[in-house]
């Protein structure tokens, strides 16, 4: 894990973020030696945003189990709308009840006396979020200090509304070179001053070793993009690379409960973006 990983600015946040995060879904259900091993890996490596959720079953209590001793080195982000209140089978609600008990939970779980983010998980319509009152209560919670920032886990086409509300820091949301649809969207979100985390960003890893599915994978044999891989550089290693290369995202998270994986992550994210001219080609083929 040698080296710095470069960082930038996260919106209007003012937060120095790395171009790498760590997505910690991955760590539900592990064994408690492969979370207390990853989980400060991450921090050892220089990483310093990571995301989980409520949903994540075991990931909050195993972020709040080994590393919350090292809370200075890392911005949390969490998700409200999952059901703490509510009945499961009722999906994610949004109601200030389930949002407040959520957050405390993420709070004890994470033994930490705030979160930097908390996002509203599963896109929800701006219908849903103003008949809930659902900002006033993040801003509520913003106020006592048990949140610093709202953000949104947001898609297509709710995205462009949740732009339009101008409340947001951040958004999180899907894209890679395999899952073009935000690519523009992306870019509306950074011209508004709100911070870009993107999930998805190596297509959740080749099938066989990540959770990527073949259909999606079958797009990079297809363009052609083995041919414009650089020696030794694995395929996952330059779809990274692709999605780093897009001007407007601030920050890539990716998960794994490999510590061998999370290290080519780091390799990758530390050659950088793509050159110009494999970017364009790349684009172009696909």
């Amino acid at each position: 894990m040698a080296g710095i990983l470069a960082t930038s600015k996260l919106g209007n946040t003012g937060l120095e973020v790395t171009r790498l995060g760590y997505g910690a879904m991955a760590v539900n259900g592990v064994t408690d030696y492969v979370a207390e091993s990853v989980l400060n890996a991450v921090l050892d490596s220089g990483i310093n945003f990571i995301d989980t959720s409520i949903d994540y079953g075991t990931s909050e209590e195993f972020i709040g189990k080994y590393i919350s001793r090292r809370r200075s080195e890392y911005f949390i982000a969490s998700k409200c709308g999952c059901s703490v209140t509510t009945d499961p089978k009722d999906g994610h609600v949004f109601t200030k009840e389930n949002i407040v008990a959520g957050v405390h939970q993420s709070l004890t779980r994470m033994n930490t006396d705030y979160l930097d983010f908390v996002q509203f998980h599963n896109s929800p319509g701006q219908d849903i979020i103003e008949d809930n009152g659902a900002i006033d209560t993040l801003m509520e919670l913003r106020e006592e200090g048990k949140i610093r920032f709202l953000g949104s886990s947001s898609v297509l086409p709710n995205i462009t509304d949740h732009i339009s509300m101008g409340v947001f820091d951040e958004f999180q949301i899907p894209y890679s070179a395999l899952d073009r649809e935000h690519e523009e969207v992306i870019s509306q979100c950074a011209d508004a001053g709100i911070g870009t985390v993107i999930r998805g960003g190596v297509a959740q890893g080749e099938p066989g070793i990540g959770r990527g599915r073949t259909e999606i994978w079958d797009k990079f044999s297809d363009a052609g993009l083995d041919d414009l891989r650089g020696e030794g550089e694995s395929r996952s290693a330059f779809i990274l690379r692709f999605t780093l290369s897009h001007p407007d995202i601030h920050t890539i998270i990716a998960g794994t409960k490999n510590v061998d994986h999370l290290d080519e992550n780091i390799e990758a994210v530390q050659k950088g973006p793509l050159d110009d001219e494999t970017y364009s080609e790349a684009k172009n083929r696909l």
